[in-house]
């Protein structure tokens, strides 16, 4: 069996080529196991996404759903986005603000504080000095697939469209690192693929179906007519 070339007497290229070759087989796998849970937790809401018939992850008719009402210090003034901020603060909320309806009298201010899993809503009574909370609790498979697509902004929404709670702005980060990192890992695994010259004509025929695939939905759906 032909041994592998020593890096300290092959040519400056090869060894070139050989540490980039460790560095890219080490990237594929420790980048797969950091991302392996990820990928795992987006593949199983994927699915309850596809699958919302599915009666063990039926949330929605196990949530729990409390009223209360709260005395609080009224605002001294600010934006609405600060006076919502200080009542959710009083009440011990945590969570991205959202606006429920437009402000139209100055006496009242709705909201909700919103995070995978609980959903709040406010409503308080400033000259009563009074709020009203409702909270709507759902179970862990609710959680899961509320993950799927929680992003803390809402493009629709022209009031409010950026991340106002840390933990929100975290997630988004994780999010993108998983992105990005899937698309180095796939490249990667193309790469060792590729150097190894194992099944070659497979993997290219594979690659293309997939390509081929892929382009019929990115594309085909504007050909389909409304």
């Amino acid at each position: 069996m032909p041994s592998s070339p020593d890096p300290s007497t092959a040519p400056a290229a090869t060894r070139k080529g050989l540490a980039f070759e460790d560095w890219n087989r080490k990237a594929h796998y420790f980048l797969g196991l950091y991302f392996l849970f990820f990928v795992w937790l987006f593949a199983l809401t994927g699915l309850l996404l596809n699958h919302s018939t599915w009666e063990f992850a039926q949330f929605w008719p196990q949530r729990k759903v409390t009223n209360s009402e709260h005395a609080i210090t009224v605002s001294k003034g600010g934006s609405m986005l600060d006076d919502a901020r200080h009542y959710a603060r009083q009440l011990g909320l945590a969570g991205e603000i959202e606006w429920v309806t437009n402000r139209v009298d100055s006496k009242r201010l709705e909201f909700r504080v919103a995070r995978p899993g609980l959903n709040v809503e406010v409503k308080a009574d400033l000259e009563a000095g009074k709020a009203r909370v409702q909270r709507t609790e759902v179970n862990s498979w609710g959680i899961a697939r509320i993950l799927h697509t929680f992003s803390g902004v809402r493009a629709n929404d022209p009031r409010r469209n950026e991340r106002d709670w840390i933990v929100t702005t975290a997630w988004a980060l994780a999010m993108d690192a998983v992105a990005l990192g899937l698309v180095l890992m796939v490249a990667s695994g193309i790469v060792i693929w590729w150097r190894s010259g194992e099944c070659r004509l497979a993997g290219v025929l594979t690659l293309s179906l997939g390509t081929m695939i892929c382009g019929v939905f990115v594309v085909g759906w504007g050909l389909i007519p409304g």
